[in-house]
């Protein structure tokens, strides 16, 4: 009995340990409350940097349907002008920039923690090929310096239904910005071109998953406790 005591605590020790330093992260609405826009120019325009700027979830084209479940849909401008279209802003026009649309949370006072962030796609159905360019979608774990100016990321792209991982040993230093989350990038599209042209398009729907910590603590103490009993039985 003693060692089965011994065992068990081991195995809890060493999950405490490592859940200490890595911090589990999901689809949740209540943490994923940011949102900023990248704009570039098109491939066949030099694919250059446009600008960059906060926006609001809604505008990214990011719909929580619950609070564990979000759909990204290609992004769309209201805006007519032909900075935004080819030749301007009507049905069947063509969009003239490449969004890169962002969805995070960030917590700063994470810096020196590994951040896992986990999540399945329930559904895919992007272009790869829309206005001959079309989307790529992935999850990220960044971790910015002080000022913005650079950062060290990691990511996972998402292409199909599954489950994904990704996970980023940040750096200790508490001026640093700590962010995760998902980002779709591709051709802006007119907001009211019919159904079938929005279809052609198509979107990603991302589901929470629970944090593992507690439920491996739980398999690992059966699996232990099972390995013990089947020796004492020889």
């Amino acid at each position: 009995m003693k060692k089965l005591l011994l065992i068990t605590t081991l195995i809890a020790a060493a999950i405490t340990g490592a859940s200490a330093q890595t911090v589990y992260k999901t689809i949740d609405s209540s943490e994923l409350v940011n949102g900023y826009m990248n704009v570039f120019e098109l491939p066949a325009n030099g694919g250059g940097y446009a600008f960059g700027s906060g926006w609001g979830i809604a505008d990214l084209k990011a719909n929580f349907l619950t609070a564990t479940n979000v759909t990204f849909s290609p992004n769309n401008i209201g805006d007519p002008n032909s900075y935004w279209y080819t030749p301007s802003g009507a049905p069947g026009s063509t969009g003239n920039k490449m969004m890169q649309a962002n969805l995070y949370g960030q917590d700063d006072t994470l810096t020196g923690k590994t951040i896992q962030f986990d999540g399945t796609v329930s559904a895919f159905n992007l272009s790869s090929t829309y206005q001959g360019v079309g989307y790529n979608f992935r999850a990220f774990v960044k971790d910015f310096a002080p000022d913005y100016s650079s950062s060290v990321d990691a990511y996972s792209d998402l292409g199909s239904t599954g489950n994904f991982q990704v996970s980023l040993a940040t750096i200790s230093d508490s001026a640093r910005h700590v962010q995760w989350g998902l980002q779709m990038f591709g051709p802006d599209i007119w907001p009211t071109d019919n159904a079938a042209q929005i279809a052609e398009a198509g979107s990603v729907t991302v589901e929470a998953i629970p944090e593992p910590s507690t439920y491996a603590l739980l398999g690992m103490t059966a699996a232990a406790l099972f390995a013990y009993r089947a020796r004492r039985r020889k």
